[in-house]
């Protein structure tokens, strides 16, 4: 009998220990709004569908407040060791890994830092959103040479002050260089 339960342990044992070995799925983790400020632009992290996440391989995450300042970062830079990228879906704000979303650019879409790039779980609610509000959609593997620009016209209306642009590309060539200095 002592025999029947012993290997009736071990087998519920190892049968838990070989299910969480398929667990090691990266997660992105919840938002503080109160602490969480984006790396690229230092604004306040909100917790709703504009904000991303990656997720780097030793744990650490960095939050960003747009689309548009994680892939900033991760072009300024690509040496570090990362686990999973995320997005938000624009409709129900849930979390999607950044590869797996479709992607749609609209300049009248008013996205925390003006990339004006918001993204969707599945293309369907790509189309119809381009259906309803114009646009273009743009694949997951496609967003690494995206022209991550700012909407400098929409920033004005936000009121935020972006003098240098904290380098997020080229600012207007009449008065800045592309480092924000000034050139009068």
């Amino acid at each position: 009998m002592k025999k029947v339960i012993y290997f009736s342990l071990l087998s519920v044992v190892i049968g838990v220990l070989l299910m969480g070995c398929g667990s090691d799925e990266v997660q992105p983790r919840a938002i503080n709004e109160e602490t969480d400020k984006c790396p690229v632009c230092n604004m306040s992290v909100m917790d709703n569908q504009f904000a991303t996440q990656v997720v780097m391989e030793d744990g650490l995450s960095h939050v960003f407040d747009d689309i548009g300042c994680m892939y900033v970062w991760l072009d300024e830079n690509p040496d570090e060791e990362i686990a999973a990228t995320f997005v938000r879906d624009y409709n129900n704000e849930e979390w999607i890994q950044s590869e797996d979303a479709y992607y749609v650019y609209n300049m009248d879409v008013k996205t925390p830092m003006a990339y004006n790039m918001i993204s969707f779980e599945d293309q369907a609610s790509a189309d119809e959103f381009i259906a309803e509000n114009a646009g273009e959609l743009i694949a997951a593997d496609a967003l690494a040479d995206h022209d991550w620009q700012m909407n400098h016209e929409m920033m004005e209306g936000h009121g935020h002050d972006h003098e240098g642009d904290h380098g997020h590309g080229e600012m207007d060539s009449d008065s800045h260089t592309e480092e924000g200095e000034s050139t009068h």
